[in-house]
């Protein structure tokens, strides 16, 4: 894509992110009396790369043959979408702190996936390939919010793919949220890439990253350390995340449907007990964690995987037709976590809880 047809969609989406802006003015005017914590956008980059590069999500746009999405450009509207994205995020940022903040209080934050890279080798190509990873999927949105510019990687690799903020916009961009919200789930091992990765020889996302992710999301057993601000989030965002508080809007543990299964769902409790006490350990070493969320609070249509897979507390009978919802061995735990009185350390602890939850229920 050449650049005059770049700036044609580049002011096309201005004028889109001044009717988010519109939309967001109509939403803080009606509630926000009642809402004090505001998310712009959910999941930005995985949206943007979802949505625009690889075409597996809404809207379904990409530029590689075979693949079942509609007609777009992954080398060029990736970079665009998620630029005017953050130019979007800040223009409702900004008019919630001139309009709003000061009567209603409240705040607004924005929301990205969060691996948990890790190098696959001790080696020091592998741990470059890490910072590559966290660079493009985490800086790519994270430093724009915190510092107003691209990590110096993306500049360099990208090039003039990647659109570039005015002096204005960097400064509207810069200290636009006043907390990050992260999905976090999974870990995944880093790789050096000696190639290109794009089998089709079409440069997007993914050949310009230049490392191999090997992650485990469908996984039983596997447990994810939320590592935000003290160790493996290296650099620039141990050092961005101490600087804004943290909510962690989504944490789980997948888990194939399958009810008897689910009853005595112990990699669950096992999977949420090893990453809170991952987040306290975080809060131990500085971080400014403030909120955790588990997901889910029951079971629901997933977007990558329909029924087949669930992360909820309370299982959903789907073929009753009163939706029956059943409360699941973690729903007892994550009770008692809430009220202070879970002391479940291991499987007898686990067992001994769920025989008093069955005879109480």
């Amino acid at each position: 894509m050449d650049q005059p047809q770049n700036h044609l969609l580049l002011v096309i989406f201005s004028y889109r992110s001044k009717d988010f802006t519109a939309y967001a003015d109509v939403c803080f005017r009606e509630f926000g009396r009642y809402v004090k914590f505001w998310t712009t956008i959910n999941e930005a980059n995985i949206f943007t790369i979802g949505g625009y590069n690889d075409g597996n999500s809404p809207p379904g746009r990409c530029s590689f043959p075979g693949r079942n999405c509609l007609l777009g450009n992954s080398s060029t509207e990736t970079y665009i979408v998620g630029h005017n994205l953050l130019l979007a995020h800040a223009s409702v940022s900004r008019l919630f702190k001139q309009k709003y903040k000061d009567i209603q209080g409240g705040s607004v934050g924005f929301s990205l996936y969060a691996f948990d890279f890790t190098p696959s080798t001790s080696s020091k190509d592998d741990e470059i390939a890490t910072q590559r990873a966290n660079d493009f999927y985490l800086g790519w949105m994270l430093e724009p919010v915190i510092y107003g510019h691209y990590p110096d990687a993306m500049k360099k690799t990208v090039g003039s793919r990647l659109p570039v903020f005015s002096e204005e916009e960097s400064e509207q961009v810069k200290g636009s949220s006043d907390f990050i919200e992260t999905i976090h789930y999974l870990t995944a091992s880093v790789t050096k890439n000696e190639m290109n990765p794009s089998l089709s020889r079409i440069t997007d996302f993914n050949s310009d990253l230049g490392v191999s992710i090997n992650s485990s999301f469908f996984s039983e057993g596997q447990v994810c350390w939320f590592s935000m601000g003290y160790g493996r989030h290296p650099g620039v965002y141990k050092a961005a995340l101490w600087q804004s508080p943290v909510y962690i809007l989504e944490n789980g543990k997948i888990m194939k449907q399958d009810l008897e299964l689910q009853q005595k769902d112990t990699p669950r409790i096992e999977y949420l007990e090893a990453y809170i006490g991952a987040v306290l350990k975080a809060v131990r070493n500085g971080s400014d964690t403030r909120g955790y969320f588990v997901w889910s609070f029951m079971d629901l249509y997933e977007l990558l995987t329909g029924y087949e897979h669930s992360y909820g507390l309370y299982s959903v009978n789907f073929s009753d037709p009163q939706r029956k919802r059943s409360p699941k061995l973690s729903a007892l735990w994550y009770s008692g976590f809430l009220k202070g009185k879970t002391t479940f350390l291991g499987s007898q602890g686990i067992m001994q809880s769920h025989s008093n939850f069955s005879s109480s229920s």
